[in-house]
């Protein structure tokens, strides 16, 4: 019966997709997309030629990237901020726990200063994400113990110390040229995605949603605490790193695509959970496809509210802030 309820947003984030086609300074009809994809994929002439470029570029081309940046990045951040707070039995967790945000922020913000390739501001990104992770895990490792807390600690010590080597790098760089881009970026933003990106980061960012989604059973036992999962039969320790692991790579891959893009990964697993409740089976995938929703509503707005375009992630957080604090008293009711 849970089940069927994901039919929902499964339906309202297809519904979205497609009208966020049309929307745009460059207004496209429902209807007109219909014939458009019509004559795309089944060769009805229904439209003349240079009408069909002109929605070609417009619709393939330019939106239809940006709209699946929007959900894969909203899924992924919410997936991970939901498998997080399972794994971590705290429901104030969100994705950046173990310093993957704030390496791969100055991972690209590296890239940016030292090298005039874009690739390489992406490799970049990704590789600096992962490392912090591994700082992290190897900070529990010389403590020898692989405790939540100690593995929690080590998150807030790689991270604050990413985020003094960002401040290091904007301190240093062309303030004309390079800190512009730089400080544009962390703001999140979607406005510089394309068709190649897209193609890129897509089967990796899937096969991580999918991986955590399947863990969702082992989730409901850790959740539970690690004496109660082992007794269940759980594998504590290939699950978290199979957990974290997947969380690291779709996290680095959301700053890649978009910058830094916070509070996604914290609020939306609070309200699947008031929603769907507390199973994780259930749960994840409805975080990731409230996620998706969700940030593909935030892009439609940060784009379309005024004449120019608002970053993503200060939408986010503005719409994240007060969110938070009105759902904070309540998060105890699905919780656990």
């Amino acid at each position: 019966m849970k089940k069927r309820m994901l039919l929902l947003p499964a339906v309202i984030l297809i519904c979205a997709a497609i009208l966020s086609l049309g929307l745009g300074q460059f207004h496209v009809s429902p209807g007109e997309i219909f014939r458009f994809f019509s004559n795309r994929l089944f060769g009805i002439p229904v439209m003349d030629n240079e009408r069909m470029a002109l929605l070609q570029n417009v619709l393939i081309d330019i939106r239809l990237p940006r709209i699946a940046a929007a959900i894969l990045i909203g899924a992924s951040l919410s997936v991970s901020g939901a498998s997080y707070q399972a794994l971590f039995i705290n429901p104030l967790v969100s994705p950046g726990l173990l310093g993957v945000l704030a390496g791969a922020s100055f991972g690209a913000a590296f890239g940016m200063v030292f090298s005039s390739s874009w690739f390489m501001v992406q490799l970049s990104t990704l590789l600096f994400g992962f490392l912090a992770v591994i700082v992290a895990s190897g900070i529990a490792r010389i403590y020898h113990n692989q405790s939540v807390l100690i593995l929690v600690l080590g998150g807030i010590i790689s991270g604050s110390f990413f985020t003094a080597l960002l401040s290091l790098i904007k301190y240093i760089a062309d303030p004309y040229n390079e800190l512009p881009a730089i400080v544009y970026w962390l703001m999140g933003s979607l406005a510089f995605v394309d068709t190649h990106t897209i193609k890129l980061i897509m089967l990796p960012s899937i096969a991580g949603i999918i991986l955590i989604a399947f863990h969702g059973r082992q989730l409901n036992a850790i959740s539970m605490g690690e004496e109660e999962a082992s007794s269940l039969g759980v594998n504590v320790r290939r699950t978290r790193l199979i957990i974290i692991a997947s969380a690291t790579l779709i996290s680095a891959l959301t700053v890649v695509v978009g910058g830094m893009i916070g509070w996604v990964g914290l609020i939306i697993p609070h309200i699947c959970r008031m929603l769907f409740g507390p199973d994780n089976e259930i749960l994840l995938p409805a975080s990731c496809l409230v996620g998706g929703i969700y940030l593909l509503l935030i892009d439609n707005i940060s784009r379309l509210a005024f004449s120019f375009e608002i970053p993503i992630g200060v939408i986010t957080a503005l719409i994240g802030i007060p969110f938070f604090t009105a759902v904070l008293k309540n998060s105890n009711r699905g919780w656990r």
